[in-house]
């Protein structure tokens, strides 16, 4: 089953189905995915988009195509200019200074860097060759030094989107200018106004319209023919709509394969808006949390599913990524000491348990069967990575008890191969960080301590309090002390065998919380109004507990899921019988 041949399928918004993927030429893949508008800190709805692009351009790679990957700037615009206004700013040092940040927000996701990622402003002279050719095509006017597409010239018009000329109501996310032709038709070029940047052209001095930029800057990277263009659901319309008239004006050879689009985010049951106030940046979230905890979330829903942020929510996918590293720093210590300690352990010729294979076989199975079913991660993340996780554990176990050498050998080989099988998929899923595991777990105790106000002196003060109460008998306060440092998202963990006690991040106990990391100052970035269609997120309790727990099974619909949430264990108390106060 393994080793079975699996196609890989993607859903094509152009024909509203799933279809096998076939690249236009044999082993290799262009897919073009439309960038940031830069001119503010990118929100958590482009990690979206971004994280569901990237896993996509992981497993092109993971099945063995030569991708090239071209995600684009848009470094001029009016919202860019109004910006740079507001702020008494250049608007080509605001926007290139945005561009340095989104790079850092996508390196903190993981996010590979893109083979190409062209700049508006250094791709003038594809913009207006292309915009000629349409011209000369019969496609366009001019009026006053403004060029307008004509649609009525492209039949089509309307095909990916599903809309129909006639559906379009003036002033409905197309300018309203009654010099137009048609009040859908839309600007190639817009003439220079006073203080604004402006380029030469055959039409004078102006700049782009948004679209044209991307139609462009794909064909000169791509050519005019590719395999993958890809975005938020909330450019099908007019953005790629507008992409394909003005490509096939310019060239009638031009086409795209495969058109894929990831669903929006909703925040606590709520659409994201800037007009309610409810939108965050990236780095809102991920000053509070791990920016592993947000790709893990993201990952957690199917890319073309709405995804419902809430506190509850980013909570859980910390505990669980904590989880993951904290078993992957067990293991890599665990098999260090057993090489170390046994001389035979390197030339012994043990065989891996029947069931840590079937493990490791399922695991492999899923991620490529899984994953090649439209990018459909939540079950990878809920059931087979949680499996190999869980089997990882109790390997561990066995190498900390008295057993024979042969059990002992047995478990080590084991452990080995899933530790090998477990990072080979974290990798493909983007969520195998360059620093060392006991580095990332350190990020996550930070963070922790962040989120709870305190700090490292102040939990190791409460564990001497609370070791000085279990001293005098004292259990309800020792219960005490354990259950507000759980409700701040502190875990204590007394470890077995000795007197000492560690901490750990879980979820806080108290849901009451603001629905927002940090309390964000309202941002200037661009958020389109989306349809609401969230998950309910179930409340939880604090897990407090030894050994990591593993988030619990979670059921998945079949076709584009939401996450639901797991329970996490209740917390634990020093004396059963004594009640906390």
């Amino acid at each position: 089953m393994a080793n079975e041949k699996v196609e890989f399928q993607v859903y094509n918004s152009m024909t509203r189905q799933k279809e096998v993927f076939i690249p236009k030429e044999p082993g290799k893949v262009k897919m073009y995915v439309c960038g940031v508008t830069s001119y503010d800190y990118s929100h958590i709805g482009h990690a979206r988009a971004y994280v569901a692009f990237d896993l996509l351009y992981r497993y092109l790679k993971y099945l063995g195509y030569e991708v090239v990957y071209v995600r684009n700037f848009t470094d001029v615009d009016d919202k860019i200019i109004r910006r740079a206004n507001e702020l008494g700013e250049d608007p080509t040092a605001l926007s290139g200074r945005y561009c340095q940040e989104f790079l850092k927000d996508m390196d903190d996701l993981q996010c590979l860097q893109p083979t190409h990622q062209p700049r508006v402003t250094e791709h003038m002279e594809q913009i207006k060759e292309m915009i000629a050719k349409i011209m000369a095509n019969g496609c366009a006017y001019t009026i006053n030094g403004d060029v307008y597409f004509s649609v009525d010239s492209f039949p089509e018009y309307g095909r990916l989107s599903g809309r129909k000329l006639e559906d379009n109501r003036a002033g409905e996310r197309v300018e309203v200018d009654s010099r137009k032709k048609n009040p859908a038709d839309f600007a190639l070029w817009k003439s220079a106004k006073p203080g604004e940047p402006s380029w030469e052209s055959p039409w004078g001095p102006g700049r782009p319209g948004w679209h044209i930029e991307c139609s462009a800057m794909s064909a000169h990277y791509l050519t005019h023919s590719f395999d993958i263009h890809g975005g938020g659901m909330d450019l099908t319309f007019p953005h790629h709509e507008n992409e394909i008239a003005q490509s096939c004006a310019a060239c009638r050879e031009s086409n795209i394969s495969y058109w894929m689009h990831n669903g929006f985010v909703n925040i606590d049951d709520e659409k994201m808006s800037k007009s309610l106030g409810n939108f965050f940046t990236i780095r809102e979230v991920t000053r509070l949390y791990h920016p592993l905890a947000l790709r893990y979330f993201l990952l957690g829903n199917h890319y073309r599913s709405p995804v419902n942020y809430s506190i509850s929510q980013i909570e859980i996918a910390s505990e669980s990524v904590f989880y993951i590293y904290q078993t992957l720093l067990d293991s890599e210590e665990a098999l260090s000491a057993f090489q170390e300690g046994t001389e035979t352990a390197k030339n012994a010729k043990g065989r891996v348990t029947p069931q840590a294979q079937e493990c490791i076989n399922k695991l492999r199975n899923e991620l490529k069967t899984k994953l090649s079913d439209d990018l459909h991660t939540p079950t990878i993340l809920n059931a087979a990575l949680q499996e190999a996780l869980k089997l990882m554990n109790s390997c561990l176990t066995i190498l900390k008890k008295k057993q024979q050498k042969q059990q002992h050998l047995s478990a080590s080989l084991s452990l080995t191969e899933l530790l090998k099988e477990v990072k080979a998929v974290l990798d493909v899923l983007g969520l195998l960080a360059g620093s060392t595991c006991a580095e990332v777990l350190q990020q996550f105790k930070e963070r922790a301590l962040k989120r709870a106000e305190l700090t490292e002196e102040d939990v190791l003060h409460a564990i001497e309090e609370r070791a000085l109460a279990r001293k005098n008998k004292d259990f309800a306060r020792s219960d005490q002390i354990r259950t507000d440092l759980a409700a701040k998202g502190i875990s204590l963990m007394d470890i077995t065998g000795t007197t000492e006690t560690a901490w750990r991040p879980c979820v806080r106990s108290i849901q009451e919380q603001p629905i927002a990391p940090a309390q964000p100052k309202k941002s200037a970035a661009a958020v389109q109004e989306q349809p609401s269609s969230p998950a309910q997120p179930k409340k939880s309790a604090a897990a407090v507990q030894e050994q990591p727990v593993a988030p619990s099974q979670q059921k998945q619909p079949s076709a584009a899921p939401q996450q639901e949430q797991p329970a996490a264990a209740p917390a634990q108390q020093d004396h059963p019988t004594v009640p906390p106060q």
